[in-house]
């Protein structure tokens, strides 16, 4: 272990730094603005791929420039924000299929009903969950209308700003106006959990036609709906805190169809072996054409690449000429 001794440098000084390695800076007064709202510890696994490495003063090779930098982080960012667009489709659809598979099938308040859950699966905390969130709205509400209850207005206007707050979120309706059964319905919970809650309750669903049914709707076997789901966590998670996703290494791997039964990319069957973000790409692409068949969203990811021809695809796993595989044509 050692001790922690590097300096605080202000921006004037990271770009001197940057020079000093021999980074291109053309215009430094573009650099300090860039720097001043896209931190330098931000920007530094973008320049990895512009330095020697293996040198320890991490010298940039010859002709990189600080517009490299900048435009892969660019690349980056909107692809982020391209894998959101599609995660959040999915997630919707995803909360929508379960409701609307278990709740005909089980009951308006078929998750309160633990024999539907596997052993293993933590069905109280389920259950404490969606209650919290409905006291927390519940007294939320209850300040609400004390602050409502102060101002200088007629008793008709106040009952009127009471009844709209009331309606801000189901978990304030909900207990505001029914006490029985304690917990909302089916439908209304599930737009209360967070993605990876989602992946563990489909995975905690006990009775497999349940699952299987599910996935069906999606084109897929459950176990694969499954796994990509909990890959998909993370990658939400990733794109959220805004962290990089260009050349990432995945921790948690998709599992992926050897003998598929629907579209799926050639290179992907062939070599099972892929860490990077490429499969998640293929993911995507396959949920986005279930729940939106008409979906452009494979379209712009080329367009995506094609704008930014720059970038090294195979440090995302992008196979030569993947574009030409069928699998990015399907109607």
């Amino acid at each position: 272990m050692r001790v922690f001794q590097k300096p605080v440098i202000d921006i004037p000084a990271q770009i001197v730094l940057l020079k000093q390695r021999g980074l291109r800076i053309q215009d430094e007064s573009r650099a300090h603005c860039f720097l001043q709202v896209v931190s330098y510890f931000r920007l530094t696994p973008y320049m990895r791929t512009f330095q020697q490495t293996e040198d320890h003063d991490h010298p940039f090779r010859q002709g990189a420039g600080f517009r490299d930098l900048t435009r892969l982080y660019d690349f980056d960012r909107r692809l982020r924000l391209l894998v959101m667009d599609a995660i959040e489709r999915v997630e919707v659809a995803v909360r929508s299929l379960i409701s609307n598979h278990m709740g005909p099938l089980h009951g308006g308040h078929w998750y309160v009903n633990a024999q539907l859950f596997q052993h293993t699966y933590d069905h109280a905390r389920l259950l404490e969950t969606i209650n919290a969130k409905q006291l927390a709205a519940k007294r939320d509400y209850e300040k609400d209308c004390q602050r409502i209850d102060r101002l200088q207005t007629g008793e008709q206007r106040k009952s009127q700003l009471k009844r709209q707050r009331a309606r801000e979120s189901y978990a304030r309706h909900y207990p505001v106006n029914y006490d029985k059964p304690s917990l909302m319905p089916g439908w209304a919970m599930l737009e209360e959990l967070t993605l990876g809650d989602l992946s563990h309750l489909f995975k905690g669903l006990s009775r497999d036609a349940d699952k299987k049914a599910i996935a069906r709707r999606l084109g897929l076997p459950a176990p694969l709906l499954l796994s990509w789901m909990h890959t998909l966590t993370t990658i939400r998670n990733i794109c959220a805190h805004h962290a990089r996703l260009w050349n990432r290494e995945l921790g948690i791997r998709p599992e992926l169809p050897r003998k598929p039964s629907f579209a799926w990319p050639a290179a992907l069957v062939q070599d099972g072996h892929h860490p990077r973000i490429f499969p998640v790409l293929c993911i995507l692409n396959h949920l986005t054409r279930q729940v939106s068949p008409h979906t452009r969203w494979g379209f712009r990811l080329h367009e995506l690449t094609r704008e930014f021809p720059e970038v090294d695809q195979r440090a995302m796993g992008f196979p030569k000429d993947w574009l030409q595989d069928p699998f990015w044509h399907c109607d």
